[in-house]
């Protein structure tokens, strides 16, 4: 009896064992159930959402920038579509080459082999050797330590061609490498219009030169498109939910003229070299357009390099005493306040004191019967500190300024110097004549050019132009709008100055003449400040007019120290003549006339 009240007892305690078990299983089964209804029926919407959004990314579309390109069209700068070929080393870890003829190639319809054979490896050492197969000059071995990892992103190689993209594409590496879109900032022109160019840095944002100048322009608004992504990183067709397309960046035209351009820059190299100077600047100004055609100098720093983000263009930043050069805006000023006319006679000594301070000519000479002109034509500083006795320090500021000098050429141009002019209450008892010969006071290339330039446009300075238009991603062109033209002197002032040019050019027709041209100029040459700062280097300079009985062109040469020849005419003169000559021919200008109203430069 008590054995089988013992066995019933197991039994009753088994059974209840059994049912607690099958409560607490039915608990969980409605729990799951209540979820799973939960899920589908009540959160369904909210997970599908999650599950949609995870997959869901906005991939940005790069816009590019603008191409910047000559007078002509020829493109200076551009921007070509390049790619960043990027890793997730972790998902490089787990890869598994599709063998061709498995079952995987079939339905995946691709498979990885190199030359045919199989990979021989798995994992990152695996994505190495395809890769290898398309990445020139790339080790298998160290890409594979490069991929070997757990991180999610490695830059694997930058400037990424489409053709070597496509490659990559080929090797069915989705998920594990992948090419993000970039650009690179490339230049048609080496060292020309360098420093003038600049760069861009690695945001793709202007750096120096036109490039910074011009930025706002150039630099394009990027887009986007929203949609789903699969496992591998692939769009999934139809999940595009919004997109904006990226607008490119205007394209900026110059008035340069690449073909001057280069002309000029190929003369400043071999006046450099001819003439052992330190350096050489080089402008040519259309007189038709007052635009800028050639702007150069001799260093040698290629567009985009470094160098050029970092170096100010020396045509724009150099600033110098003109010399010789400023005695055309004293005779302007004389000649159009009434004091002097061009024939009035002078007798010129070599030297002269005043108010204690000496001058004296760049040559010996007896005294010597010029008129204004001729004091022009022979260089004299005498002549012109004799010339402007009644020419108040007032009238001496009020033309230099009127000339532009100490004033911003109007360019903009990143680094460019507006040069040095005092105010006329600061001068000294030498300044007050100095500046009548062009010392005391700096200019630019720029500036000192459209000196010259207001001569031959008949005393009206205009604002020189060095943006011609901008053209926007929908083809519509604006041309750049320039400053108010400036009537400096009168018509008849501006031709007398030049007829007293044009002699002055007839003496250094030895070596400064363009054959079948007249030609319209001043030289000038000026201490300067040398490394040791005292007075031990020169500047000489040659701005001229060419033809001078119809100008076109303003040519300006700049040499800074220069171990042979010395004066400007000697030096600028010849370097200018070659460029004239150039011009002449490019532009097929008509042969000059005869000259025949030469005012007279002696009595």
């Amino acid at each position: 009896m008590r054995r089988g009240q013992m066995r019933a007892g197991r039994y009753s305690g088994f059974a209840k064992r059994c049912m607690a078990i099958g409560v607490i299983l039915a608990f969980m089964a409605v729990a799951c159930l209540g979820r799973l209804v939960g899920i589908q029926l009540l959160d369904g919407r909210s997970t599908a959402q999650a599950a949609t959004q995870s997959r869901t990314t906005t991939v940005p579309i790069s816009a590019k920038r603008g191409r910047i390109l000559d007078t002509n069209g020829n493109v200076l700068a551009q921007s070509v579509e390049r790619y960043t070929l990027l890793a997730d080393p972790y998902a490089a870890s787990l890869f598994e080459p599709v063998a061709c003829g498995s079952n995987q190639a079939k339905s995946l319809g691709y498979c990885h082999q190199i030359d045919d054979q199989p990979v021989g490896a798995t994992g990152a050492a695996a994505v190495a050797r395809l890769l290898a197969t398309v990445l020139d000059g790339v080790n298998a071995m160290e890409l594979g330590a490069k991929l070997d990892g757990v991180s999610r992103y490695q830059v694997i190689q930058r400037d990424i061609t489409p053709e070597l993209k496509r490659k990559i594409d080929d090797l069915h590496l989705a998920g594990v490498v992948w090419c993000e879109l970039s650009s690179d900032r490339i230049y048609s022109t080496g060292t020309q219009l360098g420093a003038l160019l600049g760069g861009v840095d690695d945001e793709g944002n202007g750096v120096n030169g036109i490039e910074q100048m011009m930025n706002d322009e150039l630099t394009g608004t990027d887009g986007y498109e929203v949609y789903q992504q699969g496992n591998g990183g692939e769009q999934i067709p139809g999940t595009m939910t919004d997109s904006e397309a990226a607008v490119d960046g205007s394209d900026v035209t110059l008035t340069i003229d690449q073909d001057v351009n280069w002309y000029v820059k190929k003369v400043l190299r071999e006046g450099k070299e001819e003439f052992g100077a330190a350096w050489a600047i080089g402008v040519v100004h259309d007189l038709q357009t007052n635009e800028i055609i050639a702007l150069e100098d001799t260093d040698e720093i290629e567009a985009g390099s470094d160098d050029a983000k970092l170096n100010v263009s020396q045509a724009v930043s150099e600033t110098f005493e003109p010399g010789s050069i400023g005695k055309v805006i004293t005779m302007a000023g004389l000649l159009q306040t009434g004091l002097h006319k061009a024939t009035d006679q002078f007798t010129v000594p070599y030297s002269m004191t005043k108010n204690g301070q000496e001058f004296h000519d760049a040559t010996n000479h007896g005294s010597e019967h010029w008129t204004l002109a001729g004091i022009l034509q022979n260089s004299s500083n005498v002549g012109m500190v004799m010339a402007a006795e009644n020419y108040t320090n007032e009238q001496r500021y009020e033309f230099l300024t009127k000339f532009g000098v100490g004033q911003s050429t109007g360019l903009d141009l990143p680094g460019e110097s507006d040069g040095m002019l005092a105010g006329a209450d600061a001068w000294d008892g030498r300044t007050r004549d100095t500046v009548l010969f062009g010392q005391g006071y700096t200019v630019n290339a720029l500036q000192l050019t459209n000196v010259v330039a207001t001569i031959a446009n008949k005393g009206v300075r205009h604002q020189q132009s060095l943006i011609k238009s901008v053209t926007d991603a929908q083809g519509r062109v604006t041309s750049e709008e320039h400053g108010d033209a400036v009537r400096v002197i009168d018509e008849q002032v501006a031709a007398d100055v030049l007829n007293a040019m044009e002699s002055v050019a007839e003496e250094y027709d030895n070596v400064a003449k363009v054959d079948g041209y007249r030609v319209a100029s001043k030289t000038g040459t000026a201490e300067v400040a040398g490394a040791d700062g005292r007075l031990t280097s020169i500047v000489c300079d040659w701005s001229g007019i060419i033809p001078a009985d119809n100008p076109r062109f303003v040519v300006t040469v700049v040499i800074k120290d220069p171990q042979k020849g010395g004066f400007g005419g000697l030096t600028a003169g010849p370097l200018f003549a070659r460029i004239g000559e150039f011009l002449m021919q490019k532009y097929e200008v008509a042969p000059s006339s005869p000259r025949t109203d030469a005012i007279p430069v002696d009595w």
